[in-house]
């Protein structure tokens, strides 16, 4: 592993420490690699995945920034419609910067709330 790979893993570990989801407020974690960007919601007491959206599933080739803010849509949508309003969001690690502040603020205006 790298020094950067492995920075990203002890912020990962302190922050997963201090956050947890519920099926009220579940957890939003997102999964940066280089080419795709990932979201899950996740109800942590009882271990389940409760939505998720990936630029997997997107038809268009685009930047990554603009993938990061259509991922962010959808993952919205598909929050709303499996009934979850409110999340509490893990960043996995990652730095608030670049594709993982688009895809935030574009959750943020698809209607969720954290």
């Amino acid at each position: 592993m790298t020094t950067k790979e492995i920075r990203r893993i002890k912020i990962k570990a302190r922050v997963r420490s201090k956050v947890s989801g519920t099926a009220e407020m579940p957890r939003m974690t997102v999964f940066r690699s280089n080419k795709q960007i990932y979201v899950q919601f996740i109800d942590d007491k009882a271990g389940k995945t409760l939505a998720s959206a990936s630029s997997l599933k997107l038809e268009e080739k685009v930047g990554k920034k603009d993938q990061a803010v259509k991922v962010g849509e959808m993952a919205a949508k598909n929050a709303l419609e499996a009934g979850i309003t409110a999340v509490v969001f893990d960043r996995n690690g990652y730095l608030y910067h670049g594709r993982i502040k688009e895809l935030a603020d574009a959750a943020r205006k698809g209607g969720l709330k954290f």
